[in-house]
């Protein structure tokens, strides 16, 4: 007889409104390491070094080992994204020492906890692997069923999209191609001009065309996800290249009727017709 999930008469909860009203019982299993969030509020209520620890041990790593306790001691001197940085380091550092390599990192990367998976896609920055190949490897994350993993996993790579822009353009073609709604709204998410809490594309902002062969093929796409996404896309373009928006915008109108051309081309336009 299967052993029966601990948490899984948690699973289906509603996210509390405020960290106070977090249940002890959803709390305690998020820092073991045994459920995802739900919300930001679960997010930011959670105790990182407890998560570390609980993570670490899950995946084959020591707990106590003095890599990973000299990041949790100074975890408090950085903001809190940053301390997830810290902590998907000492991780990375322990893993590479570790006879069972691959194992490890797929432990990681299937884990449980969402905020152990966001650990395992900031991994694929510090492989230091080309960006055809650190694609190749952000591509679970891109697809996973966490939003939070998904989000974590375009800023991941963006950086190297960034230094190799035509090269990436290229390369993420298929990807507004693939029936994975997912995968074409990272494709869309990762070029942004602008974007957010993360590097901006200086060059798309004063060139956005060349970014239209990943755009172009996503103005009549079925997911609000996606939809939502290339609208954000040409709004973050409206603010250096108004014109060419405007522009844009009116032939995808003129040359397609669907009703998901037309909400991707007015939320577009918000801020250029303010």
């Amino acid at each position: 007889m299967a052993a029966t999930d601990p948490v899984e008469h948690l699973k289906g909860r509603k996210g509390a409104f405020r960290i106070a009203l977090i249940p002890p019982e959803v709390l305690s299993a998020l820092n073991d390491g045994l459920l995802e969030t739900v919300n930001l509020n679960e997010f930011l209520a959670l105790e990182l070094p407890r998560l570390a620890r609980s993570v670490a041990g899950h995946i084959g790593l020591d707990a106590q080992s003095e890599r990973l306790a000299d990041t949790i001691a100074m975890l408090g001197a950085f903001k809190p994204m940053q301390r997830h940085g810290h902590i998907a380091r000492a991780l990375y550092d322990l893993t590479a020492l570790h006879d069972e390599r691959d194992a490890v990192a797929h432990r990681l990367a299937t884990h449980a906890s969402d905020v152990a998976r966001c650990w395992a896609a900031q991994w694929v920055t510090l492989s230091g692997l080309p960006l055809a190949e650190q694609l190749e490897a952000v591509r679970r994350f891109a697809a996973d069923r966490h939003f939070g993993v998904r989000e974590i996993a375009w800023m991941a790579v963006r950086d190297t999209v960034i230094a190799s822009l035509d090269e990436a353009i290229v390369l993420l073609q298929p990807w507004v191609l693939d029936a994975d709604p997912n995968i074409r709204r990272f494709a869309s998410e990762l070029t942004r001009p602008r974007g957010v809490w993360c590097a901006q594309i200086e060059a798309l902002k004063t060139e956005p065309w060349r970014a239209l062969p990943l755009i172009e093929p996503l103005r009549a796409d079925s997911s609000r996800y996606v939809q939502n996404s290339v609208a954000n896309w040409l709004n973050d373009a409206s603010k250096s290249q108004p014109e060419w928006v405007d522009k844009v915008c009116a032939r995808w109108v003129a040359e397609s009727d669907a009703a998901e051309t037309r909400y991707i081309a007015k939320r577009a336009l918000r801020t250029l017709s303010k």
